[in-house]
């Protein structure tokens, strides 16, 4: 805890230096950015230390024992886990047992044994190529950049609150080009992490087994999904796929541990994380009423209407719209940064949304477990679940170096964590 509070207080620092003495209202590629991704590695490295070997086996969750450090870093280790290249500037997160396991390439003999659910592996065998990957995720790249530079200049997202749009512009329409700038927006996030991914794959990092068909898997360490973003027909779908990396280190370091209100903190630490913009706060504290209404509403009403095909279709067509739109109510003080603007917008809009989430949670039950319980899993933020399941049933070994768990515990423990 001393090292998350310290860590997260040096970062908050520098982004106050960075916003209100050089740079307001810009985003500027400087040294916040680094900065951003080198304090989750240090905080989620300081967890596992503590959880590998400060606590007790029995307290951990599946995910936190296969992530346990059961032995301190050397100084090398921990600064290549920290200031490696290929994660330097963009990311993304990756835990220090995946990295390390790589370091000493062991990545993809572990692997090997997790995918035959045996322990015997053909040490001779050739490492897959990430060329295939690395060329994909560069087509992404480029056309993420080509529609950045000439389409989204032409969707200001600031042109939402222009004042003569809002005074001629019909609701489906103000509504419509609400979506098109939102979604128009997202490119260039597309852009710098498909690059930080394909940067890492090149380099040999990322490779996550091999699917149904045989074919290999780049994606260990990938931030995003842009079908299932572009598609979502949940609140929970987007979030899943949104800055994936980001979310694990959230709910590792956050929500798996707190002990009051843990959505709530979940997105006040996502907001200090990002910044200090007042449009980060209210975007997260605005996100915190969409989560829990998207989850209430789907508890009380989607399973009367995926039985019929039909039905299941038309429900999925509204949801999908209905998503887009609260993803792009949400977000928008994230892009203007300021008060004033944001509050613009919303008071345009007569905070509808904002409104409609708090009557939807009067209206239908949120169901209330404990943690730690069976039901544990009803409450979790919108976007753990699935990774979690992703990150225990598809995702690399964890390794580790040099310490009292051998190589055959550990691929016991991740195939036991494979079979759940």
């Amino acid at each position: 805890r001393y090292c998350f509070v310290f860590a997260l207080g040096y970062l908050t620092v520098c982004q106050i230096t960075r916003v209100y003495i050089f740079d307001y209202g810009q985003y500027s590629a400087d040294f916040s950015g680094p900065m951003m991704i080198i304090t989750q590695k240090i905080t989620s490295l300081a967890f596992e230390i503590h959880d590998g070997m400060f606590r007790k086996n029995e307290d951990l969750t599946p995910s936190q024992r296969c992530l346990a450090v059961r032995r301190m870093p050397s100084l090398l280790e921990y600064l290549s886990y920290n200031c490696n290249f290929m994660g330097i500037l963009a990311g993304p997160l990756c835990s220090y047992k995946d990295y390390i396991t790589f370091i000493e390439g062991r990545s993809y003999q572990l692997q090997q044994s997790e995918a035959n659910g045996k322990e015997d592996t053909k040490y001779e065998q050739t490492d897959p190529s990430p060329n295939i990957a690395v060329a994909q995720k560069l087509l992404i790249c480029g056309l993420s950049l080509l529609f950045h530079m000439t389409i989204t200049k032409t969707l200001p997202v600031e042109y939402n609150i222009d004042d003569n749009f809002r005074a001629t512009a019909s609701w489906p329409v103000r509504f419509f080009y609400l979506y098109v700038s939102l979604m128009a927006a997202r490119p260039k996030y597309y852009f710098a992490w498909t690059l930080a991914d394909a940067i890492n794959n090149a380099a040999g990092f990322g490779f996550r087994g091999y699917d149904k068909n045989g074919a290999t898997r780049w994606d260990l360490i990938s931030n995003l999904r842009i079908q299932q973003i572009e598609f979502s027909t949940s609140f929970k779908m987007f979030l899943d796929n949104w800055n994936i990396q980001t979310a694990l280190w959230l709910k590792r370091v956050c929500y798996e541990r707190a002990t009051f209100s843990p959505t709530i903190q979940t997105f006040i630490l996502s907001a200090i994380w990002h910044g200090v913009y007042p449009g980060y706060y209210l975007t997260f504290l605005t996100g915190v009423l969409m989560t829990l209404a998207a989850r209430a509403i789907r508890n009380n009403i989607r399973h009367y209407f995926v039985e019929s095909p039909a039905v299941k279709l038309c429900y999925d067509i509204i949801t999908w719209m209905a998503t887009q739109l609260a993803i792009s109510y949400t977000v928008v003080p994230f892009v203007l940064l300021s008060v004033k603007p944001s509050v613009t917008f919303y008071s345009s809009c007569y905070f509808c949304l904002h409104i409609a989430s708090i009557l939807v949670l009067l209206v239908f039950p949120l169901k209330r477990t404990q943690k730690g319980s069976k039901k544990h899993e009803n409450i979790q933020p919108v976007w753990s679940k699935k990774l979690e399941e992703e990150n225990l049933l598809q995702k690399n070994s964890y390794s580790t170096t040099n310490n009292s768990f051998s190589q055959k515990e550990e691929v016991t423990c991740r195939y036991q964590a494979l079979k759940q």
